[in-house]
């Protein structure tokens, strides 16, 4: 038999999940009940599935890999014509049996893994169980808005049906949002699939999420900075004015308390960092108060 990397395509390194993976996808492209006759897939399928009995096995696997089990999983200098090492009398051939109709020849992980390929029958021996419909996984973008403060987002499935989909508050970035029963119709009286859905939030064109706080810079006016006074400071649920201390520094950091986002029974906060801007055209009287303005310190001095 080849090297079980080589038949499932992973490399030496793989991860346990990486290996499941590809056995999945070849067991699903392969399984007799989807290549109906096809012989040349029915002999790669029996071989996929000798070689994730070896690499999928949490045991079995670390012996390959020192070279103590070869690729069908007999000790090294075996004989499978006699049964014994190095070709000695007696014994008889290790048996790997594939039954088609799902008798035999399955590990009772690959078998979980067929149950959830082909809705709970790997053979035609188990035809007539129920058997659970196809989950579905979909990607599904949101606003960052719509993430924060949730929501219902409709979606359309794979065979054309909308589903509204509850968009919890405080939703983020690579989270996975499970739709029980909205998948594939089962067969046999069988459950139904799911839907599986993959979020990714979109930025913010001025907020940052920082755990369920927010951080916002926020530009000011140098007569904002100098004078202080009352700015208006947008947040989620709408605009609120901020008081701005007198001689308030570019990077000073202030707090709206519970303007953050709300999640798992706690609201954060949303923290401000000023940052002074000048105008971005020529000011003919702030240059003339700027060469006129003696200074009396030094804002580097820290750096020395």
């Amino acid at each position: 038999m080849r090297d079980p990397y080589e038949v499932l395509g992973v490399p030496k390194s793989a991860s346990e999940a990486e290996i499941k993976k590809a056995f999945r996808t070849l067991a699903k492209k392969h399984h007799p009940d989807t290549t109906k006759g096809d012989e040349k897939s029915k002999a790669r399928f029996q071989e996929i599935n000798q070689a994730y009995e070896i690499v999928g096995d949490k045991e079995k696997r670390p012996k390959f890999d020192r070279g103590e089990i070869d690729a069908s999983g007999n000790p090294r200098g075996f004989d499978p014509r006699t049964g014994g090492p190095g070709g000695g009398a007696g014994g008889n051939p290790r048996d790997f049996h594939f039954s088609w109709g799902g008798q035999e020849g399955e590990t009772a992980e690959a078998g979980d893994i067929f149950s959830e390929l082909f809705g709970g029958f790997s053979g035609r021996g188990r035809r007539n169980q129920p058997r659970r419909g196809e989950s579905y996984e979909l990607a599904l973008t949101v606003s960052f808005e719509e993430a924060a403060r949730g929501g219902t987002r409709r979606i359309v499935l794979p065979e054309g049906r909308d589903v509204d989909v509850h968009i919890p508050a405080g939703l983020k970035d690579g989270q996975q949002l499970r739709v029980k029963g909205q998948g594939g119709p089962g067969g046999n009286g069988g459950p139904p699939g799911d839907v599986l859905l993959h979020v990714s939030v979109a930025p913010h064109p001025y907020f940052t999420r920082d755990g369920n706080d927010l951080r916002l810079d926020l530009p000011v006016t140098l007569q904002e900075a100098v004078l202080g006074g009352k700015v208006p400071v947008p947040t989620l649920t709408g605009p609120v004015n901020l008081t701005i201390p007198a001689n308030s520094n570019s990077g000073t950091v202030m707090r709206l308390k519970g303007k953050g986002i709300q999640s798992g029974g706690s609201t954060g906060d949303l923290y401000v960092k000023l940052q002074v801007a000048l105008p971005d055209k020529p000011d003919t009287d702030l240059k003339k108060f700027a060469e006129g303005w003696k200074a009396d310190y030094d804002p580097r001095a820290k750096l020395k």
